[in-house]
């Protein structure tokens, strides 16, 4: 690989880097929002129970904390599906244990149990990629070997126009 191509791999990666932190800053920004609203609703929720506990009463409340805690219950899925999508961007994910992994662990590394394979998420939009010929992976432009079999990646390879056999 020669220097040019060295200094412009470099910035590739800077941008792709720069536009994932401005990413997971949006969602970070997303979940902090959501939260601050819960915050409301747990507010809000107090609120209901003592007014009902100076009535004499709950069963007012009842219904009204019934909603509230639907609300708390929609707002908390909305905030999981956002960290996994953070997960996501940074190639991670979770192992029953809580332990935050990357996204090609086969194992944990905290209690050994064995991860489940991920999808790999779409990143190739605009790259040329060249996929091994031997298990299909994609690599690299300039890989000379496979990043998961480690077989050669000749120029002789059927799969190394960038293209797999359905012309993706």
């Amino acid at each position: 690989m020669s220097f040019f191509d060295k200094v412009k791999q470099g910035a590739s990666d800077a941008a792709k880097k720069a536009q994932q932190t401005v990413e997971i800053t949006k969602l970070k920004s997303q979940i902090s929002g959501k939260e601050k609203d819960m915050e409301q609703l747990f507010h809000n929720i107090g609120a209901s129970v003592y007014r009902a506990h100076q009535a004499g009463g709950s069963d007012e409340s009842e219904e009204e904390v019934a909603g509230f805690l639907r609300q708390l219950d929609e707002m908390q899925t909305e905030i999981d599906l956002l960290e996994e999508r953070i997960k996501n961007i940074r190639y991670e994910k979770s192992c029953s244990c809580g332990k935050v992994v990357p996204l090609d662990a086969r194992f944990c590394p905290d209690c050994g149990a064995q991860l489940g394979e991920e999808p790999k998420p779409e990143t190739t939009i605009g790259e040329i990629r060249v996929i091994c010929s031997h298990c299909l992976t994609e690599n690299e432009l300039n890989s000379k070997f496979c990043l998961t079999c480690g077989s050669g990646l000749s120029s002789t390879s059927s799969h190394e126009d960038g293209y797999d056999e359905q012309g993706r």
